[in-house]
């Protein structure tokens, strides 16, 4: 028998709240069983749920991880959804090296204009 698990048991977990959960089970990106009002959540649920945060921890949007959790097909050993995640993290990465490179050339100008202000105003005469 597989194991299954509650909203709570979930949440605990992955320390989120059980909102979050119900967010993404409306985002259609976790589908649990119901018995009357209980969400019964299988093995493949928790692991939608640990490739979304995964995701999020990567800066991935819902959308992204929707679409690379959709390519899940043990038959193709993943083949396509690992060749989607790959383009990800290198898409990914080149905006974090980029944000780097703006933010570098902030600081620099930045350190500019702060030694530029600072040997203006040493080289004015004060005013008593």
């Amino acid at each position: 028998m597989s194991r299954t698990f509650s909203i709570s048991d979930l949440a605990k977990e992955f320390s989120i709240t059980t909102r979050t959960i119900r967010f993404y089970e409306a985002e259609g990106l976790l589908q649990p069983q119901r018995q009357g009002q209980t969400r019964i959540y299988a093995e493949k649920d928790r692991v939608h749920l640990m490739l979304i945060l995964r995701g999020k921890r990567l800066g991935f949007s819902l959308a992204e991880s929707k679409q690379i959790i959709a390519l899940y097909d043990p038959a193709t050993d993943n083949r396509e959804q690992t060749h989607l995640l790959l383009q990800k993290i290198e898409q990914r990465q080149q905006l974090l090296n980029q944000q780097l490179q703006d933010i570098r050339h902030m600081q620099e100008e930045l350190e500019a204009v702060k030694e530029r202000l600072l040997s203006s105003h040493s080289e004015s005469p004060s005013v008593e």
